[in-house]
């Protein structure tokens, strides 16, 4: 899988190589800088309270990929500090998609909640240095003392002494108070313009069962004061962040500075968070879809995440050349979907294999071809590849063509099948002629006739005469398998589902999905859909291919078996994305 992932970028497309971030971390690390002779050693830590999604998948590409550019490490750690959504399934997926994408962190793999001791601890030291208070305004009256720009925050609870607070403090944590009864706060600055310095709020009461702590604790630490303790702890130099978290960086700052961890302080850098039109990244939001059922689940191919995107058939490649084309950037932008599938038709157009499928079958019948014979053809695996072999395709007097391919009145220069029309060419088997169909009692064709030229095999003609019509594809009616085809478009109409003033949900778009079923597909599927099966990639990146002239097309991860096939289009043929 890692292997699959970091396959080199296709020529001409080769991303940049460097960014703010790493000119910061080569100052940081030259001599003289703060971090000289030191590893580079960064973390990625997601809240296990859902599924990750392509805008994760930036963060994680920045924070393992800069470590392995400097030849440094990069942890994984669960920042589990709030429990209220989180569950040991959304562990489980952060990990299998991080090691989809290729990247791994050894041994260093941490929870947030490991460190819930050393925070208390540190918490406690803060009181005791006069820094940090218990303050018992409820959420109501916090923000009606928070003040305004220009008018100081107040706190009545502000000059307790450090005994009280001490006492206090500890009765917060053997369960003595009502949950929202009180807080921990910092003792900052009531007055600054940064209102994250207002005494911001470290701990808070909450009876809730913690997935690893149980109800061991009652008291949780707050992000802003957990997360820079736990990256000093682990020995981070550069916590890597999205630009939200700008303005609380001298929070982090002053909490490494004021607590007695025996190391150098991390550094802190900010970078643009990824949007993508069509689709919302809010996890709330991407929640709300599943828990409502607008979306069948985490994994519906319409989905950013990237459990959703990898059953749609998009490559661990795709994603990670997506996020590094697109840069880093420290403005934010919204990039267009449509380059996202541009990166993933690329990947597949140079290593899909190529079959043949019909998804709108009409049975074509070759009236001058034997009864009873059939024939096998050699098919190239994919034009761009010389090296991608061959497979074996049979052919006989019926096949499956797609139905707009036939027209019995044609449109203007129209080039398929029509009666007395041009001849057509079988992908790599013959030469056709039309010669009228068979409709039933309500008028839908039923049968398309033809004749074919027996001195045309593999689809040129002996006499070396220009063929007109246009090269259709086809399978054979003996050896066809039924399929179901699932069509997947934008999941929300509107380009930004996310905008204010809008209802996201409100512009989910009504025909994200159709599904089709009775399509026709070659006979070998079985048995790739079986070997899917039985092998340890069953659920995670299943075979993709390019149905000809149709788009590509995976395997279903989760529903696709040998007795029922299923497939997703994971892109079309045509590219949308504006160049």
């Amino acid at each position: 899988m890692a292997e699959e992932a970091k396959r080199p970028i296709t020529e001409g497309t080769e991303p940049e190589v460097k960014n703010f971030i790493h000119t910061f971390i080569e100052e940081d690390i030259a001599p003289g800088g703060q971090f000289e002779g030191k590893q580079v050693h960064t973390r990625f830590p997601p809240e296990p309270n859902g599924y990750l999604h392509i805008g994760h998948c930036k963060a994680l590409i920045i924070d393992f990929g800069t470590a392995e550019k400097f030849g440094g490490i990069c942890n994984l750690r669960m920042d589990d500090t709030n429990p209220a959504k989180e569950d040991t399934e959304y562990v489980d997926a952060i990990q299998e998609d991080i090691h989809w994408l290729g990247f791994d962190w050894g041994d260093r793999f941490y929870y947030g909640s490991d460190y819930f001791e050393k925070d208390y601890e540190y918490a406690v030291e803060l009181i005791k240095k006069g820094l940090a208070y218990v303050c018992d305004l409820t959420p109501e009256q916090f923000k009606e003392y928070r003040g305004d720009i220009g008018k100081p925050a107040v706190s009545p609870y502000r000059d307790r002494s450090i005994e009280e607070n001490l006492d206090l403090f500890e009765r917060m944590k053997n369960g003595e108070f009502p949950e929202g009864s009180r807080t921990l706060r910092a003792k900052i600055d009531l007055a600054s313009g940064n209102f994250n310095m207002r005494d911001p709020v470290f701990y808070r009461i909450r009876y809730i069962n913690h997935h690893r702590q149980g109800t061991k604790w009652c008291i949780f630490p707050m992000y802003d004061f957990a997360h820079p303790i736990q990256d000093a702890l682990e020995g981070i130099t550069h916590s890597l962040c999205s630009l939200e978290y700008e303005e609380h960086r001298p929070l982090y700052d002053w909490v490494v500075n004021n607590v007695s961890i025996p190391y150098h302080k991390p550094r802190q850098i900010e970078f643009a968070r990824l949007g993508i039109n069509y689709t919302v990244m809010s996890k709330r939001k991407l929640r709300q879809l599943v828990e409502q059922h607008y979306v069948s689940g985490w994994d519906d191919p319409r989905m950013p995440t990237l459990c959703g995107l990898r059953r749609r058939g998009f490559t661990p490649f795709s994603i990670r050349n997506f996020c590094e084309r697109i840069g880093v950037a420290k403005a934010p932008s919204t990039i267009e979907y449509g380059f996202l599938e541009h990166c993933l038709r690329e990947d597949l157009n140079a290593n899909a294999e190529r079959t043949m499928g019909v998804l709108h079958p009409v049975k074509l019948v070759i009236t001058n071809y034997p009864e009873g014979k059939s024939e096998i053809f050699e098919v190239e695996n994919n034009p761009t590849d010389p090296n991608s072999g061959t497979h074996e395709i049979s052919f006989s007097r019926e096949c499956w063509i797609e139905a707009d391919d036939f027209m019995e009145v044609p449109a203007p220069k129209y080039k398929r099948l029509f009666p007395d029309g041009p001849e057509c060419r079988l992908k790599g088997a013959y030469l056709i002629r039309c010669t009228g169909c068979r409709k039933d009692e309500n008028g839908n064709v039923t049968e398309v006739y033809a004749t074919y030229d027996p001195d045309s095999r593999g689809g040129d003609p002996a006499d070396g005469r220009k063929v007109k019509g246009a090269t259709l594809h086809w399978v054979d009616a003996a050896t066809a398998l039924d399929a179901e085809v699932r069509l997947y478009d934008y999941l929300f109409a509107d380009a930004a589902p996310d905008g204010p003033d809008k209802n996201f949900l409100d512009c989910l778009n009504p025909n994200s999905l159709e599904v089709l079923t009775g399509c026709k597909v070659e006979a070998r599927m079985k048995d790739i859909a079986q070997a899917y099966a039985a092998s340890e990639k069953k659920g995670k990146t299943a075979p993709s291919f390019q149905f000809m002239r149709l788009g590509y097309f995976c395997l279903d991860n989760k529903d696709c078996t040998a007795e029922k096939l299923v497939f997703n289009r994971s892109v079309s043929l045509k590219d949308s994305f504006n160049k």
